[in-house]
């Protein structure tokens, strides 16, 4: 699928999604993992390239900002996204409790953050793969690893952030790229219509 038309989840899919998810093996992992992309508008290639230390801090705590180094992303444009959503931090959270309870050990900083059912870090790919599978499993149409990137950035539009903000958190070089991921929703441009005088 083409790169920026992947499928914008409604909240119902992502919470059909996430039900699927928590019933099938690696429930933890990869219901975190729906949370980054979602949640953090991530790439799969982002995705694949955290560590451990992106994530926890020196005191095992989840730390509020995540560093993305421009190795890490699309134009090597290095960037911050935020870990403030309850959401995904008690998914990260909870995940990485699992993790540590099976591993029996303290965690390696440089370790991948996600590790596939082979016991090694997942490449862009393989997480493409991994996304696709979930989806079809949850009976979604048209979706892609890249779907949740788009969900992110439609949804902070539509609940009133401003698009400035919003490329920055994408990590784009101007706005009329963002511009490209948003959505439009009949719906919401009807009431935007409707408040105009």
């Amino acid at each position: 699928m083409k790169e920026g038309k992947a499928k914008v989840f409604t909240e119902q899919e992502l919470r059909r999604t996430l039900r699927v998810i928590s019933k099938k093996s690696h429930a933890k992992r990869n219901t975190a993992l729906l949370w980054c992309s979602f949640g953090l508008g991530l790439r799969a290639k982002e995705l694949a390239s955290l560590r451990v230390e992106n994530v926890l801090g020196a005191d095992d705590q989840l730390l509020e900002e995540i560093n993305l180094s421009s190795a890490m992303t699309k134009g090597a444009k290095q960037r911050f996204v935020y870990l403030t959503n309850s959401s995904l931090t008690e998914a990260l959270g909870s995940y990485l409790a699992e993790r540590q309870t099976q591993e029996g050990i303290l965690f390696n900083p440089q370790a991948a953050l996600f590790i596939s059912q082979k016991g090694g870090a997942f490449t862009p790919n393989t997480l493409q793969q991994l996304f696709h599978r979930l989806f079809t499993e949850a009976k979604i149409q048209g979706a892609s690893s890249h779907s949740g990137r788009r969900t992110f950035a439609t949804t902070l539009i539509e609940k009133g952030a401003d698009i400035k903000a919003v490329s920055r958190l994408m990590g784009h070089s101007s706005i009329s790229m963002t511009a490209q991921y948003v959505e439009d929703n009949p719906l919401r441009l009807k009431e935007i219509c409707r408040k105009l005088f």
